[in-house]
């Protein structure tokens, strides 16, 4: 839980992380009971841009790691938060969620969450189509005097395992 003073938790946070401070504001609700409702207010302070950075680090939270994979936070209007969608299908399954969302935002932001959700088709990154991985560099190979002390070792696995991490070494002497 950290250090305890007298009954109140210590907390020290860095505005400059917001990503490690959602966890934080979400997690530590008696620390806001303590503090007061408006502790994200107290941290990232009224600024507009400073509560979108907070959003931002917050939605993947308030929707789960896959709707926040195909979906983007474009900006804060008001007290409205633009969303990026792939298409007018996710822009309705989100609608239908948007009371679930922004009672999860609500729970992180406070008083700085956004009172509605507007969507904005054809602006979230679709999921990457999975590309094969470019092909590996060649092996390097162990100089010949290295490959021919090497034969005095007898296990064959412990033997290639030496000459491949030989090669290795060598070759990043070489470069640096």
């Amino acid at each position: 839980m950290g250090p305890r003073h007298r009954g109140h938790c210590i907390v020290r946070l860095s505005i400059s992380r917001p990503a490690e401070v959602v966890p934080v504001l979400v997690y530590s609700s008696r620390v806001r009971r303590a503090i007061g409702s408006d502790l994200a207010t107290r941290l990232f302070g009224s600024e507009p841009a400073h509560a979108l950075v907070l959003l931002r680090a917050a939605w993947p939270l308030a929707v789960g790691p896959e709707l926040a994979r195909r979906t983007e936070v474009i900006a804060l209007e008001g007290s409205t938060l633009r969303i990026g969608v792939p298409d007018p299908g996710w822009r309705k399954g989100l609608l239908d969620m948007q009371a679930e969302i922004l009672g999860s935002l609500r729970r992180v932001a406070g008083d700085l969450a956004p009172r509605r959700l507007a969507f904005k088709d054809g602006c979230a990154p679709r999921p990457a189509d999975p590309r094969p991985a470019p092909p590996a560099a060649p092996a390097p190979q162990a100089p010949a005097a290295v490959a021919a002390a090497a034969q005095g070792i007898e296990d064959p696995e412990i033997r290639a395992r030496f000459l491949e991490t030989a090669a290795r070494y060598l070759a990043l002497d070489r470069r640096g």
